[in-house]
């Protein structure tokens, strides 16, 4: 079984990247400019950016790693969906049209455009490089363990594999590539999490009922499978983790970077709607349907779990097992090639995001002025792909082992903390000044960072040290609310300067 399996899966993977490499050849000859570089032109429609809006955030992290929680914690896994829908209505409601009518190619423009701006684009690109970076270890977990079950190659290998193929979508095709992988990626994504929700229904005559009867009698929790608590977290930890998922998501840089890619504020709004219409749909399946599938036909099963009932490859494997118990070899390997079409999807994303705030806010607006050509800023885009690429293969390694869907939270908290208080003041608050801003947007970077950094994951699993100097991951309860306060009173102390129009001016 274990040759079969990997052999379809291997012909799926291949397709898959061929048919990636052949969009980045196709966008890549129309991707000759920055514009067309960061935002694809401004040519794609509302549904076409809805659809990769949801590319973007439905990941291999949720993917692979909600299945994977639900399997070890139940009910809690749900914790990652109620904050998410918050935070996509303060998107809409909020962000998608101020951000499109005031930026240009990323959030930091939008931010700028009040500021001073050689200060702010400093602080909002540090802040949106450690969230993006963080996103990309993620996506890099997952890409590691998913190709050393299909190939059998050390987890090293497949991470370095990955990163490579998101540098050549993103330095040759820029945003029009990672644009059509995503919608592309989310078709076949939301596709194969049907058929399974389908044939994992059928396994129990379409009784949810029994579904949950089925996973409750094989869980260690039981009954309380579905009741919360799984994840052992504390009250004060349950709601860090809601507040930085709730307002971490509307400061997500590659999602607000989709904002560009439309022609106008009505179209990004348009396609929010859409992105939020598809990401309900992903939780309702993952959440409701295909966790509860993955204990109860994958638990206790010798085809898929070990003697200590730890799943092959790991929790974040659980969903490949649940595709090849409820279709066998070829619904394994095509689960297992949407899963990394799902990842160079979103790290393309993520890189194409990290790279421009490399070249665009810090290269071309503060260390050159404005003072560059376009294939100057061009060029440095392709060499920040490439770092940005070799970062994330070294991080994604340091992880190894990581539940993916927790670093997630990790991240949120850092969006939160950071880039999402920078954002909102600058759109909303006439009163915020610049050292305001950069006092709170520093605090909160360093607070969610710092925080994270001394906190289990990192402190003991990471680094090996034997104890944590603090009991928790998710720093947002204190990072985000002090950013904030360290905006609004460092701003009422002060008083805004004059400053040099920005070099980069707001789009029309």
């Amino acid at each position: 079984m274990e040759s079969s399996v990997n052999t379809v899966a291997i012909g799926f993977f291949f397709g898959v990247i061929a048919l990636t490499l052949a969009i980045t050849y196709w966008a890549a000859r129309r991707s000759q400019t920055t514009k067309q570089l960061y935002a694809a032109g401004g040519t794609i429609t509302a549904t076409q950016n809805g659809l990769a809006i949801s590319g973007d955030l439905a990941s291999a992290a949720l993917f692979l790693g909600g299945i994977g929680m639900f399997f070890t914690s139940g009910y809690d896994a749900t914790l990652y969906f109620f904050p998410a829908m918050a935070g996509f209505i303060i998107m809409l409601g909020f962000v998608a049209g101020p951000m499109r009518k005031l930026g240009r190619f990323t959030f930091t423009d939008a931010a700028a455009v009040r500021l001073s701006p050689v200060p702010i684009r400093v602080i909002a690109a540090l802040a949106a490089l450690a969230v993006t970076l963080m996103y990309l270890i993620a996506q890099m977990i997952g890409a590691g363990g998913l190709i050393q079950i299909l190939f059998g190659i050390p987890y090293n290998v497949s991470v370095i594999i990955v990163g490579g193929l998101m540098v050549i979508y993103v330095a040759f095709g820029g945003m029009l590539a990672t644009t059509w992988v995503q919608i592309i990626k989310a078709g076949l994504l939301f596709g194969a999490l049907a058929v399974m929700s389908i044939m994992a229904l059928a396994e129990t005559g379409f009784s949810l009922n029994e579904l949950y009867a089925r996973a409750a009698a094989v869980h260690k929790l039981g009954a309380d499978l579905f009741q919360p608590g799984g994840l052992g977290l504390t009250q004060g930890q349950t709601i860090s983790l809601a507040l930085a998922i709730a307002i971490g998501i509307p400061g997500m840089p590659h999602i607000l970077m989709r904002f560009f890619t439309v022609p106008s504020p009505v179209v990004a709004r348009k396609s929010l709607v859409v992105g939020m219409g598809m990401m309900g749909m992903f939780y309702t399946m993952v959440f409701l349907f295909l966790g509860a599938a993955g204990v109860a036909f994958v638990t206790g099963n010798p085809d898929f779990v070990l003697a200590d009932g730890t799943p092959r490859g790991g929790t974040n494997m659980v969903a490949l097992h649940l595709a090849a118990y409820l279709g066998g070899d070829i619904l394994f390997g095509a689960v297992a090639a949407i899963a990394f079409a799902t990842i160079l999807a979103v790290v393309a994303g993520l890189t194409v995001a990290a790279a421009s705030a490399l070249s665009h806010d810090l290269y071309a607006s503060v260390i050159a002025r404005g003072k560059t050509s376009e294939r100057q800023e061009t060029i440095v885009f392709r060499i920040s792909a490439l770092a940005i690429g070799a970062v994330g293969i070294g991080l994604g390694i340091a992880f190894e082992g990581q539940s993916i869907i927790y670093v997630v939270g990790m991240l949120y908290s850092i969006a939160a903390s950071a880039t999402f208080p920078i954002l909102v003041l600058s759109m909303f608050w006439s009163r915020l000044t610049t050292i305001g801003a950069v006092a709170g947007g520093s605090v909160g970077l360093i607070l969610s960072v710092g925080l994270i950094i001394v906190g289990p994951s990192v402190w003991v699993q990471v680094l090996g040290n034997p104890e944590a100097l603090l009991p928790f991951d998710q720093p947002a309860i204190v990072s985000a609310p002090s950013a904030f306060a360290v905006m609004i009173i460092v701003s009422l102390l002060t008083r805004e300067k004059h400053w040099d129009a920005p070099a980069t001016q707001a789009a029309e």
